[in-house]
């Protein structure tokens, strides 16, 4: 995974940059919002995001550490691909957005392109409980973790209904603040949601 670029910015266009690393101009899809702040020969840091498909290697590239990890809980929402997530992200920050999913405002979310009314529906629906950590801007380490937890039992066939579930059953001791994110993984699925 390719985290960060740091080089110098060769050429722009409304939703991309081309940023020089040691010889090598590389493409990143930036929201419209941050591409527009972009100015050739300028030195650019950003954290990044890489998509991998069968016919391309797309990065995307956020200035805040925040709106990167934001793009990733979104795509996590289903029928939320890279460039709707994108999209959403173009509008405004991380935290406006999550503002917006948790007061359940329907009416800004689906003013998105690419999003629509049952899109919005179904952001909220999603993640308006992970969606508070990143209300303030930044991101609560342990909400982040819980999150990862849930994306992995998920991943290893646990329905969102039941990885949550397992995460809420073990989240109450006073040890589950100083577990990392392997060990809630490992305690989850010890406990395997039965009480």
């Amino acid at each position: 995974m390719i985290s960060s670029i740091s080089g110098t910015v060769k050429s722009t266009s409304i939703s991309s940059i081309v940023v020089e690393v040691g010889g090598v101009g590389i493409l990143i899809q930036l929201p419209v919002r941050v591409a527009a702040q972009m100015q050739v020969g300028k030195l650019v840091n950003l954290h990044t995001y890489l998509i991998v498909r069968e016919d391309a290697l797309t990065l995307y590239g956020f200035v805040d550490l925040v709106d990167r990890d934001f793009f990733e809980l979104l795509l996590s929402v289903t029928g939320i691909g890279p460039k709707v997530a994108q999209s959403i992200l173009a509008a405004s920050e991380a935290s406006v957005i999550a503002n917006a999913i948790i007061s359940s405002n329907l009416k800004s979310l689906e003013a998105v392109p690419g999003l629509g009314k049952k899109g919005a529906q179904r952001l909220v629906l999603e993640l308006k409980d992970k969606a508070a950590s990143f209300a303030g801007g930044s991101v609560n380490a342990k909400f982040s973790v819980t999150d990862q937890v849930e994306n992995a039992l998920q991943g290893l066939g646990y329905s969102a209904k039941e990885a949550s579930a397992m995460i809420s059953q073990i989240s109450g001791s006073e040890k589950f603040k100083t577990l990392n994110a392997a060990e809630i993984l490992k305690l989850a699925l010890k406990t395997g949601g039965k009480k």
